[in-house]
């Protein structure tokens, strides 16, 4: 009994140090790694929320590249990162729910290595052509991708990222003969689609809009199950003509594991503000996307629920690594 109580006694004396420093959190500049060059939707995306985030938190919030392997690299290096708040990784659903079935040495499980904090965002992506690719429409596209085997190219931020496997459920659904290029991120894929190199990209809407209201690019159709608020005009792949196509997008903060519950919870609270300030609502808003705070719980929920979906795309696609 009395060993008992002389631990419960140095327990109890640590208790105020690790509040303490939960209190103190954040003391230093904190590190937001994004699996994708600047310029692509998740690139765009956390520069929109984390001006205000860092301003909730009391302390910079900086953005780090580390474009490669789908948003593989950036995963892992934040899942192996010290779990003391000072790390986070803008999650995508490359990385967190379609490469697990892809690699069997990932290097990471996001369902075991990253503690989720909040979704930041489920929105669409906008399948778009460049002006010299004689289809106005979904129908029209499909019916000279299947004329002309091997000579239409898609672009995408990277292999197994959400712009590839949209495009390998198109190609399964249609049966176009559509051939895939990956990229180190949407930015490049959009830039060489600009330029003619590639004719498509399942592009995420803040990459894209610009150039569609600019008329550079030609926008086909988007990926989700309902229409979007800035793209009105533009059917759903389903509604234009493929019936049962969904393919949705999703951007999260994630941290590493075992990150202590109170840093955890602060990152939460102040994510859930940042993301529902009316500047930040409305930003994101004219990119295509919506804010969609969720709790730990639910976020974890979902990332697991699609990497069950997108496992079942991958196997009957025959899609493997590259």
């Amino acid at each position: 009994m009395r060993a008992l109580t002389a631990v419960l006694f140095g327990f109890s004396l640590l208790l105020p140090a690790f509040h303490a420093t939960a209190q103190a959190y954040p003391s230093k500049p904190i590190r937001l790694v994004i699996g994708f060059a600047p310029g692509g939707g998740s690139d765009i995306a956390a520069r929109i929320v984390v001006k205000r985030f860092s301003e909730l938190l009391g302390q910079p919030v900086v953005i780090d590249n580390r474009a490669g392997a789908g948003g593989n690299i950036a995963t892992e290096y934040v899942a192996r990162s010290a779990p003391d708040g000072y790390t986070l990784l803008v999650g995508s659903i490359g990385p967190l729910s379609i490469s697990p079935s892809l690699y069997k040495d990932l290097g990471f499980d996001p369902l075991k290595d990253l503690a989720p904090v909040s979704m930041m965002s489920i929105f669409s992506n906008v399948l778009v052509v460049h002006p010299s690719v004689p289809a106005s429409s979904v129908n029209e596209f499909v019916v000279l991708a299947k004329s002309t085997p091997g000579k239409i190219f898609y672009g995408s931020s990277g292999n197994a990222g959400a712009g590839h496997l949209a495009g390998e459920l198109f190609r399964s659904l249609t049966g176009a003969q559509i051939t895939h290029v990956p990229y180190k991120g949407g930015g490049p894929a959009m830039t060489d689609l600009l330029a003619g190199q590639v004719q498509a990209v399942f592009a995420t809407t803040p990459t894209a809009i610009p150039h569609i209201k600019a008329g550079k690019l030609r926008a086909l159709g988007v990926t989700s199950a309902k229409r979007v608020a800035a793209l009105a005009d533009v059917p759903t792949i389903a509604e234009a003509g493929v019936p049962g196509y969904e393919a949705s997008n999703w951007y999260t903060l994630n941290a590493p594991a075992k990150t202590p519950k109170e840093i955890l919870a602060r990152l939460h609270q102040n994510f859930i503000a940042a993301l529902a300030h009316p500047e930040v609502v409305a930003a994101l808003g004219n990119q295509g996307m919506e804010p969609a705070p969720s709790t730990p719980e639910e976020l974890a929920a979902y990332m697991r629920a699609e990497r069950e979906k997108w496992a079942r795309v991958i196997r009957d696609a025959g899609i493997v690594a590259q």
